[in-house]
């Protein structure tokens, strides 16, 4: 039993050493500065921030990224079907299809209740 489980633990034991070697090299190696406004200032693309520490992002923000992420996993699921559609044969090509339409038919609900507006 211990055979099948080996490689996993040996991958899991050098992966926790290499992290750790990089770690204790970077407190070794590393160049220590005394921390300034400049060095503490958080940026963007090299560019000042313009968000301010108590800034909240709208609810429609949030929204968008769930229903990204929802879609955006249920289209995965149609790359095994389209790797293997001749394998499967008419009844996952006619399953293809009707998660495609129920898909679709979500999309439309998002968009008609306006949930894809930025506001």
């Amino acid at each position: 039993m211990l055979r099948t489980y080996l490689p996993a633990i040996v991958f899991l034991v050098l992966g926790g050493l290499v992290g750790l070697l990089f770690a204790v090299l970077n407190l070794l190696v590393g160049v220590r500065g005394r921390p300034n406004r400049s060095k503490t200032s958080p940026y963007e693309c090299g560019l000042p921030s313009e968000i301010q520490r108590g800034f909240r992002f709208g609810i429609s923000f949030y929204l968008i990224a769930m229903l990204f992420i929802l879609f955006d996993i249920e289209v995965i699921f149609l790359y095994p079907i389209a790797v293997q559609l001749r394998a499967f044969g008419t009844f996952a090509m006619t399953e293809t299809i009707v998660f495609i339409v129920l898909l679709a038919i979500a999309f439309l609900y998002v968009w008609r209740r306006g949930a894809l507006e930025w506001k």
